[in-house]
C-alpha cells in the first residue's frame, strides 16, 4: 500500500487521506503474531454427481468440477482477508465420491510427482494434459497468495509389462495436492488406506509427503482413514518429526468413540502436534465435522442440521511445550495426580449374559450391591460394560488383558445413565484393526440395551479419572461434550503401567470420555 501511495499524484490532502483509506480497504494488512501462523479449513458441501456411477466426458467431468472450484475460490479470498496463510479443503470435495472405476476416470488428472519436476500449472498450463483443475488451484493459490491443500482424483500409466498394473493400463489414486503462495505444485500424497473406495489403487510403496513453508517450517499430509492406521500416519510424526498437519477428510462420523472432530483432537493431543482437518459437509450421510487443533485448544464446526459449508480461520502457535510429545511418552503432570489407592477398588462383580440385564437375579448369599457386569455392541465391537450408579464410586472393568478403572463424582444426580467399558480385541467391521479401549459413555436412555448408540446430547457434569493398563503405547485421549464439542483432559500421562485422563469443572455435559489404544502390531 505504501509503494502504491508514493506513486500517487495527490492534488489536495484530503484526496490523499481518502485513497489511503479505500487502499487499505481493498487489500488487508494482517500482522501475524510471532510464533503464530493463521491456518483455514474449510468445510465443503460438495456438488455432486446425480449418478456417479453412470458414464460421462471429460468435458461434462470438469463443469461439476469447476462447480465445486468456483466455491473454493470464494472461500480462498474469504480466507486470505483474514490474513490465511495456508488452507485446506476437504477429500472428495471437487469430484464427489461413489464412482466406480469406469466412472470417475473423466474426473481424473495427470499429477506429476514434484520431487521430480518443479511446475507451476498456472504459468505453465499447457506442459500437460488432463490438468485442468490443477491449473485452476494453481492459479487460486497465486492470486490469493497462500498455500493450498485440495484433494482430487489422478491416474498414472502402468505398462503391462508390470505384474501390478491393472487391465485398463493406468493406477487410479486418491490424491492429495499442495501448492505454494506462487502456485508451484509442491507435493503430493497417494492415499494409502483406502475406505471402500473401489474406484482406487493402494500406491505400492507408502508415500511419506512433506512439504516446507516460510511460516510454520515442516508440514505432513495423509487422509481420512488413514488417521487409524500406523502407515503414513504415525511414521510422518515419529519418523519426520512433523509438528503440522494437513487432513483432507471425508468422514461419516460414528459416536460415541469415533465422530470427526474426536479423532481429530484426539490426534493432536496424543501426538502434541497441530491438525488443521477439512471434512466435507453432508450431513444427510452424517459428513460433518472439520477444525483447527492444537494440543490445547481447538477450534471446531460441526453441524448436523445446516446444509451450509463452513469456512474456519484461526491463529495458532507453530511450536508446542516440549514436554508433551508421543502418547508413548507423554507424561503430563502425572506425579502430581492425585490417584486412586488400586488396593481399595473392589473387585467383586456380578456377570449378567442376558439380553436385558434387568432380568439377572442374584444368588443367594451374594452382597446385594455387587456392581452388574453386561455386555453390549459398540462402534460393532462386543464391549463389557459396567453402569456408574449413585452420585460418586470407585469401579473397574475388564476386558481379555485390559482392565480399566474409573473414579468419579457427579455433581448432580440426573436422569441420565452412563457405563464404563472396556473392549480388547481385533475390531473387524468396516476395516481391520486392533483396538484397547477404556470408554466412559452415556447411554440413549436409562435402558440398558441403549448403551453404545449415538447420543449427541447430555446434562451430568462430574469430574472423574479414567485409567487402564494397555499393552499398547498409542493410546488416544477422547473427550466430547454435549452438542459433539470436542474439549481436552486436565491431565494425562503414564505412571508405570497405567495411562490415566483426569478432568474436573466441565463446563457442560459429557457425551464420552475414552482412552482408545491402537496396538498397531496386531492388526
Amino acid at each position: 500500500v505504501r509503494r502504491i501511495f508514493y506513486l500517487l499524484y495527490c492534488v489536495s490532502s484530503s484526496c490523499c487521506k481518502l485513497l489511503v483509506f479505500l487502499l487499505y480497504q481493498v487489500v488487508p494488512v494482517k500482522v501475524h503474531r510471532e510464533g503464530h501462523y493463521v491456518a483455514a479449513v474449510f468445510e465443503h458441501q460438495a456438488i455432486l454427481s446425480p449418478n456417479p456411477a453412470a458414464l460421462t466426458n471429460r468435458h461434462s467431468a470438469l463443469e461439476l468440477m469447476n462447480r465445486n472450484l468456483d466455491v473454493y475460490e470464494e472461500q480462498a479470498i474469504a480466507a486470505a482477508k483474514q490474513g490465511a496463510q495456508l488452507i485446506v479443503f476437504p477429500e472428495d470435495g471437487i469430484h464427489g465420491f461413489n464412482f466406480t472405476r469406469t466412472s470417475i476416470f473423466p474426473y481424473l488428472e495427470f499429477v506429476p510427482d514434484p520431487l521430480l519436476l518443479k511446475w507451476n500449472p498456472c504459468r505453465e498450463p499447457h506442459l500437460f494434459n488432463d490438468t485442468e483443475v490443477l491449473q485452476r488451484l494453481s492459479c487460486i493459490a497465486l492470486r490469493s497468495k497462500m498455500f493450498l491443500v485440495a484433494n482430487l482424483g489422478a491416474k498414472q500409466p502402468c505398462k503391462h509389462s508390470n505384474p501390478h498394473c491393472p487391465p485398463d493400463g493406468r493406477y487410479q489414486f486418491n490424491t492429495d495436492v499442495v501448492f505454494s503462495n506462487n502456485g508451484s505444485l509442491v507435493a503430493r500424497y497417494r492415499k494409502q488406506n483406502l475406505y471402500f473406495e473401489y474406484a482406487f489403487n493402494i500406491p505400492s510403496e507408502v508415500d511419506y509427503t512433506l512439504f516446507d513453508t516460510p511460516f510454520a517450517g515442516k508440514f505432513g499430509i495423509f487422509t481420512c482413514f488413514d488417521i487409524l492406521f500406523y502407515e503414513p500416519a504415525v511414521s510422518l510424526v515419529k519418523k519426520y518429526n512433523v509438528k503440522q498437519v494437513v487432513y483432507p477428510t471425508a468422514w461419516m462420523n460414528q459416536l460415541p468413540l469415533l465422530s470427526a472432530v474426536e479423532i481429530q483432537q484426539a490426534f493432536a493431543v496424543a501426538f502434541n502436534i497441530n491438525v488443521l482437518a477439512a471434512n466435507i459437509h453432508h450431513p444427510t450421510l452424517g459428513m460433518t465435522g472439520s477444525g483447527i487443533y492444537t494440543p490445547s485448544e481447538s477450534f471446531t464446526h460441526y453441524d448436523m442440521e445446516s446444509d451450509a459449508g463452513k469456512l474456519i480461520v484461526a491463529e495458532i502457535p507453530v511450536s508446542t511445550p516440549e514436554h508433551q510429545s508421543h502418547p508413548e511418552t507423554n507424561a503430563r503432570s502425572v506425579e502430581n495426580m492425585g490417584h486412586m489407592n488400586f488396593a481399595n477398588l473392589p473387585t467383586d462383580y456380578q456377570v449378567c449374559n442376558k439380553e436385558d440385564p434387568k432380568d439377572c437375579c442374584r444368588t443367594a448369599g451374594e452382597r446385594d450391591e455387587l456392581p452388574l457386569i453386561f455386555y453390549r455392541e459398540m462402534m460393532y465391537d462386543n464391549f463389557t460394560l459396567l453402569p456408574l450408579l449413585g452420585i460418586e464410586g470407585n469401579i473397574h472393568v475388564c476386558a481379555n488383558t485390559l482392565c480399566c478403572h474409573l473414579s468419579y463424582q457427579r455433581l448432580h444426580l440426573y436422569n441420565e445413565l452412563y457405563v464404563l467399558g472396556a473392549f480388547d480385541g481385533l475390531h473387524t467391521v468396516h476395516g481391520t484393526y486392533y483396538v484397547q479401549a477404556c470408554v466412559l459413555v452415556k447411554c440413549g436412555s436409562l435402558n440398558y440395551t441403549t448403551c453404545g448408540q449415538e447420543v449427541t446430547d447430555a446434562t451430568t457434569v462430574m469430574d472423574f479419572q479414567l485409567w487402564g493398563n494397555f499393552s499398547t503405547t498409542f493410546i488416544f485421549p477422547l473427550l466430547l461434550m454435549s452438542g459433539v464439542a470436542p474439549d481436552v483432559a486436565d491431565q494425562l500421562g503414564w505412571r508405570k503401567n497405567y495411562y490415566y485422563m483426569n478432568k474436573r469443572a466441565m463446563s457442560s455435559g459429557l457425551l464420552t470420555a475414552g482412552l482408545y489404544g491402537r496396538w498397531y502390531e496386531k492388526d
